[in-house]
């Protein structure tokens, strides 16, 4: 980042993606809960931070995104407590760090870049928050809360990729529009 003006612009580009991935996550888990999951759609912020403003933003997007998703299925419409509140911001953060890392190696939003490795980044984006959600339920759950469950595992993380392959397609349409892409862009830079 160059001088105080690109860092302030940055700053509140996050601040505004990380309400728009809680406004997101609160109406897709109010719209379309099943008990202890829900719809989570607000990895489109943390994707948005990511492709447009690299790994750091990416990460601190994520982590910003994760907090009413934490609250909700850690105190209101969860049984996780305090490690709801902790495991997905930290997840969602390893996603947008993941995603714009390989958004940046790969030169995918350059401008003529790769666009069709955008999709495939942004689902390789998502592993690590895979692996630590399945250590999650596997290590830290059972440790601090005397419980586990493979069924309700198995079925997080199915609807977890399925959401996260709708993401990815439509980040992928977002990227492919000139004047959506001029703005954000001009919004981070």
């Amino acid at each position: 980042m160059v001088g105080g003006g690109s860092r302030a612009k940055r700053l509140a580009f996050l601040v505004v993606v990380g309400a728009l991935g809680n406004v997101l996550g609160g109406l897709s888990i109010y719209l379309a809960n099943t008990g202890p999951i829900g719809l989570d759609l607000s990895h489109l912020a943390t994707f948005m931070a990511a492709v447009y403003g690299g790994p750091a933003l990416g990460l601190y997007a994520g982590a910003l995104v994760g907090i009413f998703p934490g609250i909700y299925f850690g105190f209101i419409g969860g049984s996780l407590g305090f490690l709801g509140l902790l495991g997905l911001p930290l997840g969602k953060a390893l996603t947008g760090f993941t995603a714009g890392w390989l958004v940046r190696a790969l030169r995918v939003s350059n401008p003529g870049g790769r666009s069709v490795l955008l999709v495939p980044s942004l689902l390789m984006g998502y592993v690590p928050e895979c692996v630590f959600t399945v250590l999650f339920f596997l290590g830290l759950i059972p440790f601090f809360l005397g419980w586990s469950s493979i069924p309700m595992l198995v079925a997080i993380l199915t609807k977890a990729w399925v959401e996260i392959a709708i993401l990815s397609f439509i980040m992928l349409a977002f990227m492919r529009n000139r004047s959506f892409t001029r703005y954000v862009k001009s919004a981070v830079s």
